[in-house]
This record gives structure tokens, C-alpha cells and sequence, in this order.
């Protein structure tokens, strides 16, 4: 295997996640159907979708253990400031990783999104 070509979360709300995604960290629709909606990230650099459940995840801890990095070209501590004043739960400060620097969301399912700053 050579890369990773594309993920799929599954979601407990459709609509609430694709509401999140669209009106909270402002990511792009690429497609849409009734099981998922996939995400153009980036100028359609980066893609992933949320989609309905394949299997019964009700009470379930769905995000555990789950991260995905976005490289960014914007400025992390700027961009960390936007999603705060959109209603965006950060966890934790912006910190320097061997990759750049990177601060953490999670969205409504707990998957925690890194946003990391690349020169």
C-alpha cells in the first residue's frame, strides 16, 4: 500500500454532523445521497465523507481513537480563533509537533480533526 486514498466516519445524525462540518469549520460539499455526504477540503486537495451507520453504533463511543490531520496553508492560531467564535470545541492549545504546528477539534461523534499549519 502506497496512500490512503479516502475515509469514511460514520455519524449518529447525518444532517447534524454535515451541518457541523458545512456551518462550523466551513468545509465544502463535494456529494451527497441519503447514507453520506462527502467533504472537499483544501480545494478539493483532501476528501472524506460522514455517512449512516454501517452497523448499530448506539451507545457506542464512535470517535475513540479516531483523528484525522488537515494540513492548512492559514495561520493555526487564527484559524483556532475562528472555529472557537463558530462554536467549535478545541481541545487544548496550539502546539508544536514534529509535522508543524497543529491544534485539535472534536466534532459531534468525537472524532478529533487536527488542523496543522505547513510552511
Amino acid at each position: 500500500m502506497r496512500q490512503l486514498t479516502f475515509a469514511s466516519l460514520q455519524v449518529r445524525n447525518l444532517e447534524a454532523a454535515k451541518e457541523f462540518y458545512t456551518q462550523k469549520l466551513e468545509f465544502e460539499i463535494g456529494e451527497v445521497n441519503p447514507q453520506a455526504c462527502v467533504f472537499k477540503y483544501g480545494k478539493g486537495e483532501a476528501s472524506f465523507a460522514i455517512r449512516t451507520p454501517l452497523e448499530d453504533i448506539e451507545e457506542k463511543e464512535v470517535g475513540v481513537g479516531v483523528a484525522l490531520w488537515f494540513a492548512v496553508a492559514e495561520n493555526v492560531d487564527e484559524l483556532k480563533e475562528k472555529y472557537i467564535a463558530n462554536g467549535v470545541l478545541t481541545t487544548g492549545p496550539v502546539i508544536n509537533t514534529p509535522f508543524g504546528r497543529a491544534f485539535h477539534v472534536k466534532d459531534l461523534d468525537g472524532y478529533k480533526l487536527t488542523f496543522l499549519e505547513t510552511k
